[in-house]
């Protein structure tokens, strides 16, 4: 078969020897990365001014002081200033396979051979589909997801699912989404989401109404599982009721993100996507931040409630972010488009990011995933136990280690905000890369590059969380 110029560039011996070239150099420099280290002195100076001038840039300080050099290893990652942190947050999920990845260096190398930088709806190359097949071909296991729509964020991939929910149900105008959802930082979605500080000065520009996430100690007070599940669909029917045929959707995040890394029974979201479905509405699963980190590929799988799900959003570790809908809800022409999908770099990245999920052995519950969330919990009862006065009880959050498979979370010092947020930052000064989430209570957050981690990575990483919650604690 005649082959294109294009594949006879990718194709190349020169070419493939070169990226062979490539790949080896950076292991071979990388590979004296293995722990946390101090600055080198000669370069704080400079590294101030660099912190400096981001600052500058972008109207307001750094959050953490972290600019990166552009080299890691595995879950450690170099900043300019010659030290090395443990990233155990993976900017919150989207290198989740570490730092300067072999496979992923390769991807990146081969991207750097298109003529073009971005693609986009009107002229596009083959990378973004071949990553949009393979996305539907996994989806499509267990569920009817047969369409993925590309985009360049979260947030654009939320509102793509939305006006697709709003035209599928028209005139219906409302929403339905949980407390504490995140939806993202545009105009609509910070309409939906419900963090008051993130709608600061502007309008709400959609109608939402929002049903109660799972609570364990909420269900108990109700008297079990059962009462809590009854109540909630009152609730739900409640809003029905009140608006007939006019909510387009109810948008379940399968296990809250941002707001806490809540995780509910599988019965609960059944039932209520049981009742969205007898009152015609449509069924949205956020994954965004969920994909790939729970005991399947999609959390979805994991609850075993494709066949429910109409609308998806997928995001962060795919590198590039895409809506899929069902056949049913495939939009008609001209409401989803836009002038970038992405670039070449993301697709070819996400495409083999997809590859290496499909076939790593980290799902199951005898998959890797499973065994460093359980050597997590092991790590997280030891220091509970050595400091019992840092993790007193919470009336909301039971349970103060937390999470599923490669979403984690500690609920220090009673989960309020400001000795949490000291304790990021303390941990981040001992060595390591934390966040926060929550609402009230708050966390301590941790997506850790799983892929890239030894499970005897988490004795060195536990020293650095105590050392820093105990600077915190003083």
């Amino acid at each position: 078969m005649p082959s294109t110029i294009g594949e006879a560039i990718r194709e190349s011996p020169v070419v493939r020897q070169a990226i062979d070239a490539i790949v080896s150099e950076v292991q071979a420099k990388t590979a004296g990365i293995t722990a946390v280290r101090p600055p080198n002195p000669e370069l704080a100076t400079s590294y101030e001014a660099l912190c400096q001038d981001a600052a500058g840039s972008r109207g307001r300080p750094l959050l953490y002081p972290f600019l990166g050099s552009g080299a890691g290893r595995g879950p450690y990652v170099e900043l300019a200033d010659g030290s090395v942190k443990l990233d155990l947050v993976t900017g919150i999920g989207v290198h989740f396979f570490g730092h300067s990845h072999p496979e992923i260096i390769r991807a990146q190398a081969e991207a750097a051979l298109e003529d073009t930088t971005k693609h986009g709806n009107l002229q596009s190359g083959t990378a973004p589909y071949a990553f949009a097949r393979k996305l539907c071909d996994l989806a499509g296991r267990k569920s009817g997801l047969s369409h993925a729509f590309l985009t360049t964020s979260g947030a654009m991939a939320n509102e793509m699912a939305l006006k697709v929910c709003l035209q599928k149900h028209s005139p219906a105008d409302r929403v339905i989404a949980f407390k504490h959802c995140f939806m993202g930082r545009s105009l609509t979605m910070t309409s939906i989401g419900d963090s008051a500080g993130a709608r600061d000065g502007i309008p709400i520009t959609m109608p939402v109404d929002y049903m109660p996430f799972w609570n364990e100690r909420g269900a108990e007070k109700l008297g079990g599982t059962t009462r809590f599940i009854d109540w909630s669909l009152w609730q739900l029917q409640q809003l029905f009721n009140r608006y007939p045929k006019r909510h387009a959707c109810f948008i379940f995040e399968l296990i809250q993100g941002e707001g806490g890394f809540n995780v509910a029974p599988r019965d609960y979201l059944e039932e209520l996507m049981k009742l969205c479905k007898a009152n015609g509405v449509a069924v949205w699963d956020d994954e965004i931040q969920t994909f790939g980190r729970t005991t399947e590929m999609f959390a979805f799988e994991a609850f075993d409630l494709g066949e429910y799900v109409d609308v998806f959003c997928v995001g962060k570790m795919t590198q590039t972010c895409a809506a899929m809908f069902t056949a049913d809800y495939n939009p008609r022409p001209g409401l989803l488009s836009g002038t970038f999908t992405g670039g070449t770099a993301d697709f070819r990245t996400g495409l083999r990011i997809l590859e290496m999920r499909e076939g790593g052995g980290y799902y199951g519950e005898g998959g890797a995933f499973a065994a460093h969330h359980a050597r997590f919990r092991e790590h997280a009862e030891a220091l509970r136990g050595r400091h019992p006065a840092w993790f007193p009880e919470t009336e909301y959050a039971p349970e103060l280690i937390g999470g599923i498979g490669g979403m984690m979370r500690l609920t220090p010092f009673g989960g309020k905000k400001e000795p949490i947020v000291a304790a990021a930052k303390a941990i981040y000064d001992e060595g390591a890369v934390v966040f926060w989430c929550g609402h009230g209570p708050f966390h301590l957050r941790m997506l850790p590059p799983l892929p890239a981690m030894e499970l005897d990575d988490w004795g060195p990483a536990f020293e650095i969380l105590e050392r820093g919650l105990a600077r915190a604690a003083r």
